[in-house]
């Protein structure tokens, strides 16, 4: 798909030009990257959404030195993340802070948000949750979302490191992007699955409690740096490729 059929397309299904952009640099970002689960291959599955809202807005429905809230308020989940991002930037805590996000989905690519808050020169930590498409190692019902995890670090020079991992095998892309088949959408791990499912488990849970409005949603940590531990680590690792390296 090309940049200017995407666009299109994006404006067809009703997106204002700054909201298109958004999402179309957030595909392209993913395209990029080779994950294409998370490319323009989304904006086919965005067609076959019922209820899309292209003029709904993110509300911040709490705002306070060290927590905020927000509502997805009918927003694509991608839209609600830009605003959040943008406002930690332009905002960031004094120390740390914790943002909530209700009714947030999709939430696309995660290492995308932390990674743009690592390069404005904070640590962050972000999690989400999606459809049930875990089941236990066990079998039986699905029982959790992917539940990807990232955590990205700044670094004084050079590059920050950028993990961001599902809790499956497969991620749900993988499964649009015809990559895999949703009988394989497992929790990470092989023998050791246990381990990939307690997190999902862990991971789904946490997200609930504090996001309980009976959607989707995100928990974000953002907090300035006291340390600056990437240099050093890039060092003993040799050159080695890390986490979130292009």
């Amino acid at each position: 798909m090309s940049p200017d059929e995407a666009l299109e397309r994006l404006g067809a299904l009703g997106f204002e030009e700054p909201d298109a952009n958004v999402l179309f640099d957030h595909f392209e970002a993913a395209e990029r990257s080779g994950r294409v689960g998370h490319g323009f291959g989304r904006i086919e599955w965005l067609e076959t959404l019922r209820g899309l809202h292209p003029e709904a807005r993110p509300m911040l429905v709490v705002d306070e030195s060290a927590f905020e809230r927000w509502s997805g308020n009918g927003a694509l989940g991608y839209l609600v993340l830009e605003a959040v991002v943008r406002r930690q930037l332009e905002r960031p805590p004094r120390h740390a802070r914790l943002v909530v996000c209700d009714d947030t989905f999709p939430t696309g690519m995660l290492g995308y948000w932390t990674r743009r808050l690592a390069d404005g020169g904070l640590v962050a930590l972000m999690t989400a949750t999606s459809p049930r498409r875990l089941p236990h190692p066990a079998g039986g019902a699905k029982l959790t979302g992917t539940n990807p995890l990232s955590i990205a670090v700044p670094a004084s020079h050079g590059r920050p490191v950028v993990t961001d991992v599902s809790m499956g095998t497969f991620t749900y892309g993988d499964v649009l992007s015809g990559r895999a088949t949703e009988d394989e959408l497992v929790p990470f791990g092989g023998d050791h699955a246990h381990k990939g499912f307690a997190l999902a488990v862990g991971l789904q849970l946490l997200v609930d409690a504090l996001a309980p409005s009976g959607g989707f949603g995100a928990v974000l940590l953002v907090a300035r740096p006291e340390g600056d531990p990437v240099p050093a680590f890039r060092s003993l690792a040799a050159g080695a490729r890390l986490p979130g390296d292009r």
